[in-house]
């Protein structure tokens, strides 16, 4: 043990010199929970008091009523003058050889025989005129179809009313819905998303200190020499796991205290919901993050010992990471099979998302996803200590 415990001080000095290299590690950990809260920030302020919507209205007397039914509703006439200047300097731009993109609008036609129409009873004609391939558009579209079917239905039941028709004969079916669900299981859906960014923070805050302890030291000429100390092969593995290891579980640890001290700033209540990041689950995700790190640690390591260069390990390792991504993420979504609640890294998640939305904690689901990793790990460890033992792997042959 004192050589594993001098081997990892080693290790972690070694780390600590080279400060850009880890910290390109935390960056992640550090950060990511940052750019979400700010984004949730912005979606939920487009979600609550959405911008106006300007749109070009054609013949726009025709339907005083439906023009300010949908002023209400945040939708106005847009500056038509404005726009025909704006087309004409992007026009220009364009001549000029400037990219300049073209000017995107929706116009609505009214039809010039709709007040007749209306009165007469009969349906009268709306046309939307939109390019829907434009993903920017594709949100005010669907917004203007929507209150342009709510009118509809407004108009629909006076007209019933008008002919002594209760509207509610068009209602055959009164649906009610008893939402069960908590506030906290409603924040639970975000978390689902956070969780998916805190795992994936293990596997990230530790692959630059992975790669550089083994295609590293190896390119550096150093990991021969420290075989030939009184050194034996399974301590110099375990030692290179337990500083990786390490590594990723102080990204677990940026990543939680971010995440519980930004997520307060978000305001969830105006979505109905509240997200908290209790002491509670901090301390479960710190359990179940162990094993999931020496895995990572493994794996990383496993995969860097099996490079020829320090760039072709960062490029294999790339390519392994989408394996715990693409796992993580089904596990998010509810994408995938059930079979994926016994799997490592999804297994974990899945149950971390129950106990986040207040369900009982599948123990089961957790203890053989958990010990799964644990079994990977341990593969991947006898594998590295094995190919150690093998020159062309020590000396990059």
């Amino acid at each position: 043990m004192n050589k594993i415990i001098a081997m990892v001080r080693k290790e972690l000095i070694d780390a600590a010199r080279d400060k850009r290299s880890v910290m390109a590690g935390l960056y992640y950990a550090i950060g990511t929970p940052l750019i979400m809260c700010g984004l949730f920030m912005v979606l939920i302020g487009q979600l609550t008091s959405p911008d106006d919507l300007k749109i070009t209205i054609t013949n726009p007397d025709n339907a005083p009523d439906l023009v300010r039914f949908l002023s209400n509703k945040g939708i106005t006439q847009g500056n038509i003058k404005a726009a025909n200047v704006k087309d004409s300097t992007a026009k220009a731009s364009t001549e000029n050889g400037a990219d300049t993109p073209d000017l995107k609008a929706i116009e609505m036609i009214i039809s010039t025989d709709y007040a007749a129409q209306m009165n007469q009873g009969k349906g009268a004609e709306i046309t939307i005129v939109a390019d829907n391939s434009d993903e920017k558009l594709q949100n005010s579209i669907r917004r203007l179809e929507r209150q342009l079917q709510a009118y509809s239905t407004e108009m629909g039941s006076l007209r019933l009313i008008a002919r002594g028709i209760d509207p509610r004969v068009m209602q055959p079916l009164k649906v009610n819905i008893h939402d069960q669900a908590t506030t906290d299981s409603k924040g639970g859906m975000i978390l689902g998303i956070a969780i998916f960014t805190m795992i994936y923070s293990v596997f990230i805050s530790g692959m630059n200190l992975a790669i550089d302890t083994s295609a590293g030291e190896r390119e550096r000429n150093s990991l021969a020499l420290l075989l030939s100390h009184p050194l034996t092969t399974r301590q110099l593995v375990l030692s290179k796991i337990i500083a990786v290891s390490l590594f990723a579980l102080l990204g677990l640890v940026l990543i939680l205290l971010v995440s519980k001290i930004a997520y307060t700033f978000v305001p969830w209540q105006e979505l109905g919901f509240s997200v908290n990041i209790t002491s509670e689950f901090m301390a479960l995700m710190l359990v179940v993050g162990i094993p999931v790190a020496l895995m990572a640690a493994c794996l990383q390591l496993f995969v860097s010992f099996m490079a020829k260069s320090f760039k072709e390990a960062q490029s294999y390792l790339t390519i392994v990471l989408f394996v715990p991504l693409a796992l993580s993420m089904a596990a998010s979504y509810n994408i995938a099979p059930d079979m994926l609640q016994w799997l490592p890294v999804s297994g974990q998640q899945q149950a971390l998302m129950d106990f986040i939305k207040g369900k009982d904690l599948p123990m089961l689901q957790l203890l053989v996803s958990t010990l799964s990793t644990l079994a990977i790990a341990v593969l991947l460890a006898f594998g590295m200590e094995r190919s150690l033992k093998s020159e062309k792997v020590i000396f990059g042959l």
